[in-house]
């Protein structure tokens, strides 16, 4: 049974990472005239329930406090909410952290829209408890057409982050560790097509691309080791490993973990963090096996 939080009409409610209010301005209602106008009111609770969704997906795990904060929404009514979705397969609760995170199954709101994969919503408990371990920022990177994406991050989790956030960051196939990780272990015809698209690419870090032996030793070194490092030129403070999370020969998304290099050194980092980042990726896809129809 949900315990409902008391809620006091004379304190302001704790700021916090989800104050400001989610933009649904784009959720419009239908016209079946053709003018601007709706043809009728919104519906005032369906829009609550969108908001709460909205909110949800701004972090890995919310807690009603923070969504009530967010929204504005009573938490007796956030909690009905959170209830309603939870029964429609659409929240889940998470019981370690106390709070709530959205499942795979909001990918079916949109038709044609492909949504996070699978695999980041498989590999996501495993970085947090990867991070829970050593400390350092776990990060999980999906290809997204000539860069990799970071769909999820365990920064929030993490005391040695050294940045705010990194989701949605994109990050280039030959100079970071994400980037060089999914190039290395890619079959080769698309390997060659991504090369080819970097190779042309404006952007400063691309440009490795448009020397084929350098980048080339590069991949093989990382294909020989296991893990790929970022280019230590990008920012020499700090460094980044990444290892492929493959299915068959497909590569499906890299696990990667960020560190400061005065508080572990190249040697310290392939003895102990390389081989936690390799366990993450295959659990990641044995799961990922286990799960497909």
């Amino acid at each position: 049974m949900p315990v409902h939080a008391p809620v006091s009409k004379h304190t302001s409610p704790a700021r916090s990472p989800f104050a400001r209010k989610p933009d649904i301005s784009h959720i419009e209602t239908a016209d079946r005239t053709g003018s601007d106008m709706p043809s009728y009111e919104p519906l005032k609770s369906a829009s609550r329930v969108l908001e709460v969704l909205v909110a949800l997906n701004r972090a890995p795990v919310t807690s009603v406090r923070d969504l009530h904060a967010g929204t504005a929404i009573p938490k007796p009514t956030l909690v009905r909410i959170l209830e309603t979705l939870i029964e429609a397969g659409f929240v889940a609760r998470d019981t370690n952290r106390g709070g709530y995170q959205v499942t795979s199954a909001v990918t079916s709101l949109s038709a044609g829209f492909h949504g996070e994969p699978m695999v980041v919503e498989v590999a996501a408990p495993l970085a947090r408890g990867l991070t829970a371990d050593i400390l350092w920022p776990v990060a999980i990177a999906t290809l997204d057409v000539d860069a990799m994406v970071v769909r999820y991050s365990t920064i929030p989790d993490s005391p040695l982050a050294h940045v705010h956030t990194t989701l949605n960051k994109r990050l280039s196939l030959v100079a970071r560790a994400h980037g060089r990780a999914y190039l290395a272990f890619c079959p080769p015809d698309e390997r060659r097509i991504l090369l080819g698209m970097a190779a042309r690419s404006p952007g400063a870090e691309d440009q490795a691309a448009r020397s084929p032996k350098a980048i080339g030793e590069v991949l093989r070194e990382v294909r020989a080791n296991g893990y790929a490092v970022r280019d230590p030129a990008i920012d020499p403070r700090t460094s980044t490993m990444a290892v492929p999370v493959m299915q068959g020969d497909r590569v499906v998304a890299t696990a990667g973990a960020t560190f400061f290099t005065r508080a572990l050194s190249h040697a310290d980092a392939v003895r102990d963090l390389a081989p936690r980042l390799r366990d993450l990726a295959r659990t990641s896809a044995d799961r990922l096996a286990g799960a497909a129809p």
